[in-house]
């Protein structure tokens, strides 16, 4: 995975959403942990969606439970962090609004912040 000379980008918990993801079942919440190493590591995550919608460059890890769906929004385009944006058990087959909107709304306090998450 990482040799020698790479190091691993840090994550940045925006809002509440490493508190969000403490709420996640054990094994998910160990999924979901392995999957943001691989984003820092430079790889994929195994099952992954890109949402356009919230953003240039924002994606989801899909995690899958017997208990349901969970979902972890991020940003990992720049080169210094992983953002964790949003994390969330997903109840309907569709991403619920409010989860887009929070998950918007954590973007637009970002890019506030920065001025970079919309850049062309």
């Amino acid at each position: 995975m990482l040799n020698q000379q790479q190091r691993l980008r840090r994550i940045v918990w925006m809002g509440s959403s490493f508190d969000d993801l403490r709420q996640f079942p054990e094994d998910v919440r160990r999924d979901a942990g392995f999957q943001l190493y691989r984003l820092q590591s430079g790889l994929e995550a195994a099952d992954w969606k890109a949402m356009p919608q919230l953003g240039r460059g924002v994606e989801e890890i899909r995690l899958r439970h017997f208990s349901g769906a969970y979902r972890v929004i991020y940003l990992a385009r720049f080169a210094e962090a992983i953002y964790v944006l949003h994390c969330f058990n997903k109840k309907t087959r569709r991403t619920a609004e409010h989860e887009n909107r929070l998950s918007e709304a954590v973007c637009r306090l970002y890019s506030r912040n920065t001025g970079v998450i919309n850049e062309s």
